[in-house]
């Protein structure tokens, strides 16, 4: 049975929204876009984000993160490890508004998200990887259906934009399973559900 995992760029204030650019917000008005780029990103962030991408089996999306994906990694260096990897891996996209999904080995998701996540843990043998997809993120941990985040922490406070966690009637407990310098300033904090919603 494969593990969802969360991998998110993320500011101390939970905001994981447009980390690499304005162009990631597809709704527009989001004032911090690129903020992740303030602080220096090196080697060993690189190497961890390889090796999450090469030790996965599947990549769950999305539409709005899918769409900057599909856009930027079919085109990418064909000798880029990542671009490689992200170009094979099946990738299951989760939408109501498209009705297809061009890049290579994808799927659409478009209803019964829970029921059919669910379904796609019991195909999937590893680590089923999610990038951004906030919206989706809420409703993969709504439903108990996270395996594990992780949390790269940038030391700025947004103030505004998408957070990882949104608003809930239910409580979630985390625990803190390893932490990890990515270079001078961010931190990789990586957490396992630690009970039930109570």
């Amino acid at each position: 049975m494969g593990d969802i995992i969360v991998s998110e760029f993320m500011s101390v204030d939970g905001v994981v929204q447009a980390p690499g650019g304005p162009d990631e917000d597809r709704s527009g008005g989001f004032e911090h876009g690129g903020w992740s780029f303030q602080f220096e990103h090196g080697p060993k962030l690189e190497e961890f984000k390889l090796s999450e991408v090469t030790e996965s089996d599947a990549l769950l999306l999305g539409r709005k993160t899918y769409e900057i994906f599909a856009a930027y990694w079919p085109t990418a260096d064909s000798d880029d490890p990542m671009a490689a990897k992200l170009n094979k891996i099946p990738k299951y996209v989760v939408s109501r508004s498209r009705d297809d999904v061009s890049w290579n080995n994808s799927t659409l998701i478009e209803e019964s998200v829970p029921d059919a996540i669910s379904a796609l843990k019991q195909d999937v043998d590893g680590d089923i990887l999610v990038y951004g997809s906030a919206q989706l993120v809420h409703t993969l941990t709504e439903h108990d259906l996270v395996a594990e985040y992780r949390l790269m922490t940038y030391p700025i406070v947004l103030g505004s934009g998408k957070r990882l966690f949104g608003e809930s009637s239910d409580t979630t407990t985390l625990q803190l399973v390893d932490t990890a310098s990515m270079g001078s300033d961010i931190v990789l904090l990586t957490y396992q559900p630690a009970g039930t919603h109570e």
